[in-house]
């Protein structure tokens, strides 16, 4: 296990290990505690990330905010990605994935564009006309409710690194152990209490409650932070 994986060794390769989004955003807290009442963001990935993100936020008593990555699809199968783009534009791609597709740098250019267009839909919806919040020289930590293949993870690593921050952490409850390495390989320090190894992995297999969150939910969350003085 690389040096900069912090993981819960009794939840190793256990499924079905959090109540819910919330109650897994309590754990991580406590594996960040370090940073209690002091000057890193969170920023929580829509939509599984805001109860966790939430929940850490709230236990630690530090602001969060949201980043929206996503997927880039495959064409013929829309559960699946070849690679994410950031708010800011920036590509990840899984270049073998990419080649063993065969597509097209004009393919990917199009459905690249087709994804930033949803990504500024739902960042106008959830964030309004409030500004990004100001990275420089802080510590960001980076919080989802878990790693699939980790590329939507790396493409918000490298939309906030352009920002110059101090450190940049990701929390997440689960991933398979392959993605929590390459995660960990582009920050300086990766979180995840319950790591599986193995063929098959899905996210929703460490919950015992799992559901898709709607968009009126994440704007509830975002809410609930603000009522509660943690927004930026």
């Amino acid at each position: 296990m690389s040096s900069k994986i912090l993981y819960e060794k009794s939840l190793t390769n256990m499924s079905h290990v959090f109540e819910d989004r919330e109650y897994a955003g309590r754990m991580l807290a406590k594996k960040l505690n370090r940073f209690k009442g002091k000057e890193p963001i969170i920023l929580a990935i829509p939509s599984g990330g805001l109860p966790v993100g939430y929940a850490v936020a709230r236990e630690l008593n530090i602001p969060m905010d949201v980043i929206i990555p996503r997927k880039i699809q495959i064409p013929y199968n829309p559960e699946a990605g070849f690679g994410a783009v950031a708010p800011d534009g920036s590509i990840i791609l899984n270049e073998s994935l990419v080649r063993e597709l065969r597509l097209t740098k004009e393919e990917i250019k199009i459905l690249a564009k087709q994804v930033l267009e949803e990504i500024e839909r739902r960042n106008r919806k959830f964030r309004g006309d409030r500004p990004s919040p100001n990275l420089i020289g802080k510590t960001v930590i980076l919080v989802d409710d878990g790693l699939a293949s980790g590329y939507t993870m790396l493409a918000a690593i490298k939309s906030v690194k352009k920002q110059k921050p101090k450190r940049t952490l990701v929390a997440v409850p689960t991933a398979p152990l392959d993605s929590a390495r390459l995660v960990a390989s582009q920050v300086n320090q990766l979180i995840c209490l319950n790591i599986r190894r193995g063929p098959f992995f899905a996210v929703a297999d460490a919950y015992q409650k799992w559901y898709d969150l709607d968009d009126g939910e994440v704007i509830e969350y975002i809410r609930r932070a603000r009522k509660a003085g943690l927004s930026t």
